[in-house]
């Protein structure tokens, strides 16, 4: 491959051009990456998740109503926010990496390591499945009938073994 040399141009100034290029993409990459941080707050506001550009979890906020979800939907919600939040750091960083490199085989490569577009969903987490149970109603709790106890199948008591006369009770403390 020979060096797309300008006229009157050596291989010399050529090289110092070519690192010149490669030195500013990668300042233009970095600063891009570097904005590709995400803050993303759950649908209801109560979890609110800051991811790095590498996906790292930064910060993690519960709101007021976070409390009052409960364990499991409390759980959900913040999943379902880092993942939201993953994917869109996600596809911030390959945008940024095809807009200054181009489209090219390591764009497709990041490409093919993208999570599914969140608007599909099949990710998603449907809270409702951890919806708190009915409240109980006014009014005195239902009577349960008496538990009788397990009929005896016939069998005597098991009982302990006497003791020896001898009086060795050490070798058998119980």
């Amino acid at each position: 491959m020979e060096p797309n040399l300008r006229p009157g141009e050596d291989l010399q100034y050529y090289l110092e051009r070519q690192a010149s290029q490669m030195a500013e993409k990668a300042a233009a990459l970095e600063a891009a990456i570097a904005g590709s941080a995400a803050t993303v707050t759950s649908r209801d506001g109560a979890v609110t998740v800051s991811l790095a550009p590498n996906g790292a979890l930064r910060d993690l906020r519960l709101g007021n109503r976070a409390c009052a979800l409960g364990e499991a939907r409390l759980t959900a919600t913040i999943l379902d926010t880092v993942r939201q939040a993953q994917s869109q750091t996600a596809r911030a960083v390959t945008s940024s990496v095809q807009s200054i490199v181009g489209d090219g085989e390591a764009v497709e490569m990041m490409k093919s390591f993208l999570p599914p577009d969140p608007a599909v969903g099949p990710g998603d987490v449907d809270l409702n499945q951890f919806a708190a149970p009915p409240e109980p109603q006014e009014g005195p709790p239902p009577s349960r009938p008496p538990v009788a106890p397990p009929p005896s199948a016939g069998r005597a008591p098991r009982r302990r073994p006497a003791q020896d006369d001898n009086g060795d009770d050490e070798m058998r403390p119980w």
